[in-house]
């Protein structure tokens, strides 16, 4: 089951003092982006936020399950959660402060 604009919009909402946050729909799912970093996953309605030590410290009896099958796991953050903004933000922000920066995709030379 894909994941609904409303449910994306309404974690845009929550998260939007984390800083430039924005969200991406890719193959009926979405990519949510604190500034350039993939920092969660909506899928089937559900979030994942990427996994870092401080993001486990941040939610209280953490689950880490994978948002798609065949993906590793990810924290996810039950929808009961959603509605403390200024935790969630504060997620989001600690997860984007402690993942490496994205890496430039290589492109390959012409023949």
């Amino acid at each position: 089951m894909a994941s609904t604009q409303k449910t994306v919009d309404f974690v845009l909402e929550q998260i939007a003092t984390a800083g430039s946050v924005s969200a991406r729909k890719m193959f009926g799912e979405y990519a949510i982006y604190c500034g350039e970093k993939t920092v969660a996953l909506v899928c089937d309605n559900q979030l994942f936020v990427k996994a870092t030590d401080q993001g486990r410290e941040l939610i209280e009896d953490c689950v880490e399950k994978p948002p798609f099958p065949g993906a590793k796991p990810w924290l996810y953050v039950s929808g009961e959660l959603w509605d403390d903004h200024v935790w969630l933000a504060k997620l989001i922000r600690a997860t984007a402060l402690h993942l490496p920066p994205p890496t430039k995709a290589k492109r390959k030379a012409k023949a």
